[in-house]
């Protein structure tokens, strides 16, 4: 089947829509790197558009109607919004759900230490990645310390370019013939990934004090003789955050790439930055749903945690964060039952926007090239997913994929099908089969992306651009199959 590109639908003047849409995506994944920036972000956007938090929607008793919207946060890392449609809502909803985490190196609850004058914070990897490319980037820390008080500290380091920036050192290549004999997943290994945080000493009688203070008590002397990098460290922290090294057993700390996502390519067709895996399909999901007004059938946002380890957990989407609020909206509209928050979950839509593998002339042995996915190809539709013989995988049904071509197709929007290279060279899943235990009708949708997983990940600005077409399209005119 030939493919056209979708850059060539637009002229000068068109352009510039998708330069601008790409632009706000780029400010938005550069200052949201990790799931509670996102949806804290999230919150602002929807309050603007007129959301209300579902919370005091519940408190007031409000009565929900057709053009209502409203939002839930779960635990500050998951965020479900819902424009109230005209139909019943047990008739089903038009869902778009992503996830908003993205690999990453997380910080150890007992992190900091010094090792020969050099202090650094241990780290245990979050997600499926290439060790071997994490190291010697300038990387910043981000997240949070949550106090016995109850007060949660927020720190980012790194991203102010008077910010000083942190890393992980590699073996210089004059003394590492032995290390570049080792296997790709070997090269580096995962207690190695140690960030380089301080070199300097605590000054012995200016910064005394500081030392004790920070250290619980220990006598500020002997720490300076014997970790007096380490207690600098812990000094910064103090004066800046008001933070003890006890506290980071209550923190959720993680290092990422520093700085912002780029324009890719002198003619600036691309993005290349951390996290397009998968906040590239996040946010065009989330600004779809922000925009859709009055909707014949109740559409619905939903942005989720801990996808890059099974969806597990109270903020990934086996919790039943989904189905409760579900429950609270329908209840809100006057007709809960367990009988209708069943009819309403399973006569639904849903596009499980994830990623999907952009086709690369440089490795081209791992892709089949008639059913991968290209830049310039448009909106990405991975009818399955899963690994070999589809483990794992939410597979469409023929009925519903021709329902959304329809949707694509009646507004213009280019498209395209792939799977996740070639039979057997690998595979990976989504949250699509987790919804489709509803027995909702679900596909894999989203956005090509190349380098997927590496600290820099890249786009095609058009693809994004046609994936927010499509969102859209899709909550206005997603229709319930018979």
């Amino acid at each position: 089947m030939e493919r056209k590109d979708a850059w060539n639908k637009y002229g000068d003047n068109a352009k510039k829509k998708v330069f601008s849409f790409a632009e706000d995506y780029r400010e938005f994944i550069s200052k949201c790197k990790t799931e509670r920036e996102c949806v804290k972000e999230a919150v602002v956007l929807a309050r603007k558009a007129g959301f209300i938090d579902l919370n005091g929607a519940i408190a007031k008793k409000t009565k929900l109607k057709a053009g209502d919207k409203v939002y839930a946060v779960n635990k500050g890392k998951a965020i479900a919004l819902f424009t109230i449609g005209k139909d019943s809502i047990e008739e089903g909803m038009n869902i778009l759900g992503a996830h908003i985490d993205s690999p990453r190196l997380d910080i150890k609850q007992n992190p900091l230490y010094e090792d020969t004058g050099l202090a650094f914070l241990d780290t245990h990897y979050y997600g499926g990645i290439k060790k071997y490319q994490w190291v010697t980037l300038p990387m910043a820390i981000h997240g949070l310390v949550s106090l016995k008080n109850g007060k949660n500290v927020e720190i980012t380091i790194g991203e102010d370019m008077s910010d000083p920036v942190v890393g992980v050192s590699d073996l210089l290549i004059h003394l590492a013939s032995k290390q570049m004999e080792k296997k790709g997943s070997t090269v580096v290994e995962g207690e190695a990934l140690n960030v380089l945080v301080g070199s300097m000493p605590i000054k012995k009688k200016a910064d005394a004090k500081k030392a004790d203070k920070a250290n619980d008590g220990a006598d500020s002397k002997d720490m300076a003789m014997r970790e007096a990098v380490k207690a600098k460290v812990l000094a910064i922290l103090k004066k800046k955050y008001n933070i003890e090294e006890e506290d980071f057993l209550s923190a959720e700390l993680c290092v990422v790439p520093a700085g912002p996502a780029r324009d890719y390519g002198i003619d600036q067709s691309m993005i290349m930055g951390y996290g397009h895996d998968d906040k590239v399909c996040a946010y065009p999901s989330l600004i779809a749903q922000l925009e859709v007004k009055a909707p014949k059938r109740t559409s619905v946002c939903i942005l989720v945690d801990k996808e890059e380890i099974g969806s597990v957990g109270a903020t990934g989407m086996h919790s039943k964060f989904f189905e409760n609020t579900c429950a609270e909206v329908i209840a809100l509209l006057g007709s809960y039952s367990d009988l209708a928050l069943r009819r309403a979950l399973s006569n639904s839509n849903m596009l499980s926007s994830d990623v999907s593998a952009a086709y690369d002339p440089n490795y081209p042995s791992v892709s089949e090239k008639n059913n991968s996915a290209y830049f310039g190809g448009g909106l990405v539709f991975n009818k399955y997913t899963g690994a070999r013989g589809k483990s794992g995988s939410n597979d469409a049904s023929a009925e519903y994929l021709a329902a959304v071509r329809k949707v694509m197709d009646d507004a213009d929007v280019a498209f395209q099908t792939s799977e996740l290279g070639k039979v057997d060279a690998g595979g990976g899943g989504t949250i699509a089969y987790i919804l489709g235990n509803y027995g909702m009708n679900v596909v894999d949708s989203g956005v090509a992306v190349q380098n997927m997983h590496a600290p820099y990940e890249v786009i095609s600005k058009v693809d994004l651009y046609e994936a927010y077409k499509g969102y859209v399209a899709f909550l206005k005119n997603a229709k319930k199959l018979d």
